[in-house]
């Protein structure tokens, strides 16, 4: 039977075509400074492959989209179908994801021959006349699934390339000296009370962003900018690793397990220099950008330090949602704040919040292998709010709901205080 609500326009198709060339093409430069070899390499569980994420996301095109709305879709390899599965158990099986670096065949060039073959197809499939409101809804999820696996491209290439002794860049590019003065860390006040949050509108939104519903907040306070690198120093020289009363209990078993004594990426030398691992390779720490890669774990503890506490993600979608966005020039690393207010919420790094990633009141998880996307990770992570330097531009948005476990560190993220008023 048709899908007849809503039938897409052509122009709406020739749109969906131009967004879906510039994101195809998009991936392919995040890999054009990479050899067959680096894409190769998975560094550890929890990242995957670059040759992995390039098609997997084909993949996705393919088995929501081709396979089931394309008249005459040929598949490119059946095999295909289970390796580069990630976790939809509705569609069937999967190769195991801290296997997915013995995955040497199908080579690189065979995953860009895929990509090839997909592309052709969907560029056809978009520029027939008319699509059912529901196959446009997929086209969107896959184009914003996609810019998803590009900040994990970065982020995962950028895990890859540490773990090599080398610490080879991945952009051959030092690191600008910042010469503007730093903004204040100075607080921006909220009265609270009964608000909304989450999305609501036309417009795209995963599922876990809505449904819009009410929340009660106390009068509360932000900190304008989010946690410096010099600030965070200053929490490791007053022994903040070696404190446990500042710690969880499951973050002081994580610092003592995994021996933190710094954010990830750091590296002391001979004399109690530090420096970072950047995608521009290492680099001294800039002291007044923002300190990045620390786990939930060690922002609660520095916040505890601090006397302060991490917002929740309410107070921290209240606040954005009344804040005009500063527009950040693309980085490949963060840059101390410069303007005046709240700032650094989105293209810096995510910010951890002290909210359980759980359903909003009322929400449901979709039918079939698209409600597997979000609800079913609803257990035992933390909420993150704003996006980072690897974010894809426009894919930011106030309502977005990131979420990690909270030892996970390789993410770029960081802090921001929050205060009661």
């Amino acid at each position: 039977m048709q899908d007849t609500s809503t039938i897409t326009t052509p122009s709406k198709m020739r749109s969906s075509l131009a967004a879906f060339v510039a994101l195809r093409a998009r991936s392919l430069n995040i890999v054009a400074p990479l050899s067959a070899e680096d894409c190769q390499v998975q560094s550890m569980p929890d990242a995957s492959p670059i040759k992995w994420h390039l098609a997997h996301t084909t993949w996705f095109f393919e088995t929501f989209i081709l396979e089931p709305h394309s008249t005459h879709y040929a598949c490119f390899d059946t095999s295909f179908k289970v390796l580069f599965n990630s976790y939809y158990n509705t569609v069937g099986d999967k190769h195991p994801r801290p296997d997915r670096g013995l995955l040497s065949r199908p080579s690189l060039a065979r995953v860009l021959a895929y990509r090839a073959h997909v592309d052709a197809a969907m560029h056809e499939f978009l520029a027939d006349d008319v699509r059912t409101a529901t196959v446009h809804q997929l086209i969107t999820l896959g184009l914003n699934h996609e810019q998803q696996h590009q900040e994990l491209m970065l982020t995962d290439l950028k895990h890859m390339l540490w773990v090599n002794p080398l610490l080879p860049r991945y952009v051959e590019r030092d690191l600008p000296v910042e010469s503007n003065p730093v903004a204040s860390n100075a607080r921006s006040a909220f009265a609270g009370g009964l608000v909304e949050i989450g999305h609501s509108g036309e417009h795209f939104s995963f599922d876990n962003e809505g449904p819009r519903h009410q929340t009660f907040l106390p009068p509360y306070q932000l900190s304008n900018r989010l946690v410096s690198n010099r600030e965070y120093l200053a929490f490791m020289a007053d022994g903040g690793y070696t404190r446990h009363e500042l710690w969880l209990s499951e973050g002081w078993d994580r610092v003592n397990g995994n021996h933190w004594q710094a954010p990830g990426y750091w590296r002391e030398d001979a004399h109690g220099g530090w420096s970072e691992f950047t995608l521009h390779g290492a680099q001294p720490v800039d002291l007044d950008a923002p300190v990045s890669h620390v786990s939930f774990f060690e922002a609660d503890a520095y916040a505890r330090w601090a006397g302060a506490r991490l917002p929740t993600e309410a107070e921290w979608e209240h606040a954005a949602a009344v804040t005009t966005p500063e527009r950040l020039t693309p980085s490949l690393h963060p840059a101390a704040a410069t303007a005046s207010g709240l700032t650094q919420l989105f293209g810096s790094v995510w910010q951890w919040t002290a909210s359980a990633y759980l359903g909003y009141p009322g929400f449901t998880a979709a039918e079939g292998a698209v409600g597997e996307y979000n609800g079913k990770f609803m257990c035992n992570q933390f909420v993150l709010r704003g996006s980072s330097v690897a974010t894809a531009i426009g894919h930011e948005r106030v309502t977005y709901r990131n979420f990690f476990q909270p030892d996970k560190r390789w993410q770029f993220t960081g802090i921001r205080l929050a205060h009661q008023a």
